[in-house]
């Protein structure tokens, strides 16, 4: 008998025990007394004679003068027309299903510290944790032993990109738990949380670089500025192992950029570029915990070939970004951005046709506005990171499963990942903030090979409705394709995506120069009304 059936035929039983019968059909693990009684103690949620039954309870109740109360109105708990209800041996009316945490403490029991919950293994929504702990464990004691009114470090120090490099093994060949944790729903790796790991392992590169050797300083606050470039260069697979690995590349005052890679497959020899999958650039910038104010880093001394080319890749990026920052400031500051108006005016053209003479304008092309997508999410304490503010991987994650989405409702077959070309973390997301991520496709390309390029952008606000404000605190790039198999199978034309506001063009115009530097744009086509 379903469970409406049961309370429509009045059955007798209490609502508990439907509620019970029902759990033990289904193998539910939740307590049924906690759906009655969640802030009461155990032994005042049981129902059976010895712990407070109906009738126990009732008396227990009047001799103490108080009027006992039900949740649930008395007819459903007490109908009329009683029918008896019979439950099984091992699921009788007193029996209550305990719950246990599955994380183990990972404090000595004779330690006399303990380590916040938030860092302990497992506490985490990525299996990687418990790796990362391992990885950091000796480095991290003092973020949490050290007081916070300890004097600041004044000690530079001069390392290399050795002393800070760190890399995890993900045994996918052999560890089905894991495997499972990581498939995707097309037997691929699931690229979002591999995205969240790296984020978590830049941040352990970084505060590995930046500790000193003394432990009564109180440590830097590290978080992520932004990601530079995250790109995918082959497909990764789901039952060979991977590895992800990174060190600190470049170093400037106060910023460092970390080199990550992802290597697949692993080998016992060491990692070839045919070897490597994914490369990541992650840029931390570092502050005082208490000032909040810019804090001198370690320097970087790069000993190999490789790490000095590296180094100066870095250098070249921050001179870049900044340049760029100072065109925008000084654009704002004179009332307009410093963008070619001959180009704005060709991409608005073909939107107001769009708006205004919908049945002559081009069948092949789209309005930004009717690509987007969106959802919002209240931020949960078991989202923070050790600072207590939410993890930027799983920010990353979720705008990313969103973009993802979009592209799919796009191009209406499953897209391909292929890069992340930005990430910017503008502001820190707190717990308890409700978060409300954008999504839309800015504009499409083909490549060289005649391949589709999808852009979409993913941009996050943090909302506020006590004080009606919304600020945006991240803005996310993202790249995919259409695979070619998918493409001869008939999937639908990729669509022209146009602006149809000089904000929209603005931006379309700044990614599109932001992902085609002069020394690398010839080749690609754009679908839009500009030349690259």
């Amino acid at each position: 008998m379903s469970l409406p059936s049961a309370l429509a035929r009045g059955s007798s039983c209490s609502f508990a025990r439907v509620l019970a019968s029902r759990a033990s059909s289904l193998g539910c693990y939740r307590s049924v007394s906690s759906f009655f009684e969640p802030g009461a103690p155990a032994s005042a949620r049981h129902s059976g004679p010895e712990s407070g039954s109906d009738s126990g309870g009732k008396k227990e109740d009047e001799e103490q003068g108080k009027p006992r109360r039900s949740r649930f109105p008395s007819k459903v708990l007490r109908p009329e027309s009683p029918v008896h209800w019979n439950l099984s041996d091992t699921m009788k009316k007193s029996d209550s299903i305990p719950v246990f945490s599955t994380v183990s403490n990972p404090d000595d029991a004779s330690s006399a510290t303990t380590k916040p919950l938030s860092m302990w293994p497992g506490m985490y929504h990525s299996p990687v944790t418990a790796a990362l702990w391992n990885a950091r464990s000796t480095i991290l004691e003092r973020a949490w032993l050290a007081p916070s009114d300890g004097p600041p470090q004044t000690t530079i120090m001069t390392k290399t990109p050795e002393e800070s490099r760190t890399s995890i093994l993900y045994a996918l060949s052999t560890d089905k738990i894991l495997r499972e944790q990581y498939r995707n729903p097309w037997q691929g790796v699931r690229i979002g949380k591999l995205l969240e790991d790296l984020d978590a392992l830049a941040g352990t590169i970084a505060v590995k670089h930046c500790a000193d050797v003394d432990h009564t300083t109180r440590p830097l606050l590290l978080v992520t500025a932004s990601v530079d470039k995250i790109s995918l260069l082959k497909p990764l697979l789901l039952d060979e192992d991977l590895r992800i690995g990174g060190a600190v590349a470049w170093v400037g005052r106060s910023s460092m950029e970390i080199r990550m890679e992802v290597i697949q497959p692993v080998t016992e020899e060491e990692a070839t570029e045919d070897d490597i999958a994914l490369i990541a650039n992650f840029t931390f910038v570092a502050r005082d915990s208490v000032t909040k104010k810019a804090a001198q880093v370690n320097r970087l001394q790069p000993e190999s070939v490789a790490e000095k080319k590296l180094f100066q890749e870095g250098e070249g990026r921050d001179e870049r970004r900044k340049a760029r920052m100072k065109d925008l400031s000084e654009g704002m500051r004179v009332g307009k951005v410093p963008y070619d108006a001959q180009k704005m005016q060709a991409l608005l053209r073909e939107g107001r046709v769009l708006i205004e003479m919908p049945t002559l304008a081009d069948r092949n092309s789209i309005l930004i506005r009717d690509t987007r997508l969106e959802n919002a999410i209240v931020c949960q304490p078991q989202q923070r990171n050790m600072h207590g503010r939410i993890f930027g991987g799983f920010l990353m994650r979720r705008a990313y499963e969103l973009s993802y989405t979009t592209c799919y409702v796009f191009c209406g077959t499953k897209p391909v990942f292929l890069e992340v070309d930005h990430v910017d973390f503008r502001r820190p997301v707190d717990v308890g903030d409700l978060l409300r991520f954008k999504a839309c496709v800015l504009y499409t390309e083909t490549d060289q090979n005649g391949d589709p390029l999808i852009h979409i952008e993913v941009v996050a606000h943090v909302i506020q409705p006590e004080v009606q404000s919304s600020e945006v605190s991240n803005t996310f790039y993202f790249t995919f394709t259409i695979d070619r198999e998918q493409r001869k199978d008939g999937a639908p034309p990729i669509l022209k995506v146009v602006p149809s506001a000089e904000e929209e063009a603005r931006v379309v115009l700044s990614r599109f120069d932001a992902d085609h530097p002069a020394e690398l744009c010839e080749g690609t086509v754009p679908l839009q009304g500009f030349d690259a």
